[in-house]
């Protein structure tokens, strides 16, 4: 079983819901878990916050971290995360922001994506730096790397 289908079948089971906030992705996790059969009993939806405007009028990230940290960050990150969770009441919200390349952004290298995932209690940050792969190498990527991570996630709270 592919971590997709484990991770929508184990929410499904444990009556878990999850939502998405993407940025460099643009809606390819949404749409990696909406290919599962059975997504619409765990996938709520999800927000494409590809312009920093829009990550700040949408999703309420603060133009204080946008300033002092940009969006290629950590910080922005969590609050993505953060407040995907709070506004689609889920218990699992997951964002990714980065710069898929091909060129340098607000100082940070192609390839550098920050990611979170906010529970109800918890937020945690993940980051990435995908060196010699393409825009959509670093997007299918870093999609893979966090439905895993979001799939162990997950278990923890089954404990």
């Amino acid at each position: 079983m592919k971590p997709v289908e484990e991770l929508v079948q184990l929410c499904s089971e444990q009556g878990f819901t999850i939502a998405s906030c993407e940025s460099l992705t643009a809606g390819l996790f949404s749409a990696t878990v909406a290919c599962v059969p059975g997504a619409s009993r765990v996938l709520k939806g999800g927000f494409v916050t590809y312009w920093t405007e829009i990550k700040e009028k949408l999703v309420h990230v603060e133009h204080s971290i946008v300033e002092e940290y940009g969006v290629v960050s950590s910080p922005c990150a969590k609050s993505m995360a953060e407040h995907t969770q709070q506004l689609m009441d889920v218990d699992f919200a997951v964002s990714f922001t980065g710069n898929a390349g091909p060129s340098t952004m607000e100082g940070k290298p192609a390839g550098c994506v920050y990611c979170a995932i906010a529970t109800r209690a918890n937020t945690y940050p993940f980051y990435f730096q995908c060196d010699r792969m393409d825009r959509n190498e670093v997007r299918t990527y870093v999609v893979e790397q966090m439905i895993e991570n979001l799939l162990a996630q997950v278990k923890k709270e089954c404990e």
